[in-house]
């Protein structure tokens, strides 16, 4: 089964991790900081905060943002549950807003429409790779005190009006799954411009440890001596997997190339099949494409997901909108909610998309998806 999207393993990566391996530290060892210090490169300077998973690195942004029981989060509904499941773990109640129908991002006027004296976070999500329109949701947000995050998962190394993703929004969450542009395995981070966020995010994924003399309440206990000041949990990214990390953050920009150029040579192959639109891009983003979301029109999704799947192409849907999850209806969410985002799940199909596709395999998906349309 030819996938919808797998990781890109090379000697240099592994001789990375052997490295580690070979040495005295397998976690909260030097790897991490350069890790950490690779990663900032690629989002101006914005510090980060590495954790083991792209759903930890929500959690943390969240807590980061301050969020508790009472607030508001507005986020989109097109997105995996986490970006939603981590607010409401925090007992905030989620606040899902519609999207722009080209894009899938969250539409900044439905974020305007929803927002409350309680609305504490509004999290885009940088839908298949594409920069949410972070401008406009700014100008939304800012007037309200909410914090703006980015659920940049997909979208390391993109860039909207030449502003990298990791400096466009208050906090940003990345991923670094096997799927993703850039993977450690399991993995995710958190970019904070804010010292005081930065230094939220950093201890709450050190279990809340205090280090730190100065900011000890007794600091002359002896080197040994930490305390816990507010609750946090272990999320630490150990430095076999950093390792890993550095390099693959070292062939990005080849990465988000060859996905360019499978993207073009998509849109070439399927311009002019029947019943299918193509993503859409806008003029002031360069996206770094983790998906190749399709529209299949005319009610025609699941037949074509089907035969693709039958035909060894590992096509994939992208995604069931948040609040249809039964743990979402249990709380009261009712379907009909954002008619956009479940129109475009209706048709969305996501196809092959990984640097290693060749064009031979990218043909054949191609071949295969305009033969059942035509």
């Amino acid at each position: 089964m030819l996938p919808y999207g797998r990781q890109s393993i090379v000697e240099s990566d592994i001789e990375a991790v052997a490295e580690v391996l070979r040495g005295d530290w397998l976690t909260t060892g030097p790897a991490v900081g350069r890790f950490e210090a690779e990663l900032t490169r690629w989002t101006g300077g914005v510090p980060c905060v590495s954790v083991t998973s792209g759903t930890a690195a929500l959690h943390v942004a969240y807590v980061a943002a301050e969020v508790r029981a009472g607030d508001e989060v507005i986020t989109s509904p097109l997105t995996f549950v986490a970006t939603a499941a981590a607010a409401a773990l925090l007992g905030a109640r989620v606040v899902f807003a519609d999207v722009q129908p080209d894009t899938g991002n969250l539409d900044p006027d439905a974020v305007a429409a929803v927002v409350t004296p309680r609305t504490r976070v509004v999290t885009a999500v940088d839908y298949a790779g594409h920069p949410a329109d972070y401008d406009e949701l700014r100008a939304v947000a800012d007037p309200a005190g909410a914090v703006l995050m980015a659920d940049s998962a997909h979208s390391i190394g993109a860039a909207y009006k030449d502003r990298p993703v990791g400096a466009l929004a208050d906090l940003t969450a990345f991923s670094f799954f096997p799927t993703k542009t850039v993977t450690t395995a399991e993995g995710g981070a958190v970019a904070a411009a804010d010292p005081e966020r930065f230094r939220r995010a950093a201890r709450f994924r050190n279990h809340g440890l205090v280090r730190e003399p100065a900011d000890q309440r007794e600091p002359d206990v002896g080197g040994w001596h930490q305390e816990v000041h507010e609750f946090g949990l272990n999320y630490r990214l150990p430095d076999v997997l950093c390792a890993l990390g550095v390099s693959q953050l070292r062939r990005l920009e080849g990465f988000r190339e060859r996905r360019r150029e499978l993207v073009a040579r998509y849109d070439a192959l399927l311009r002019d099949v029947p019943g299918l639109t193509l993503p859409a891009q806008r003029a002031y983003v360069r996206p770094s494409w983790h998906l190749y979301p399709v529209r299949v029109r005319d009610g025609r999704r699941r037949e074509v997901y089907d035969r693709m799947r039958a035909a060894g192409i590992g096509v994939q849907v992208n995604y069931v909108p948040a609040y249809w999850h039964p743990v979402f209806e249990d709380l009261g969410y009712r379907r009909g909610l954002c008619p956009r985002a479940e129109a475009y799940y209706a048709e969305e199909l996501s196809l092959p998309l990984f640097p290693d596709l060749t064009d031979a395999q990218q043909d054949r998906v191609a071949e295969t998806l305009a033969a059942i349309l035509r």
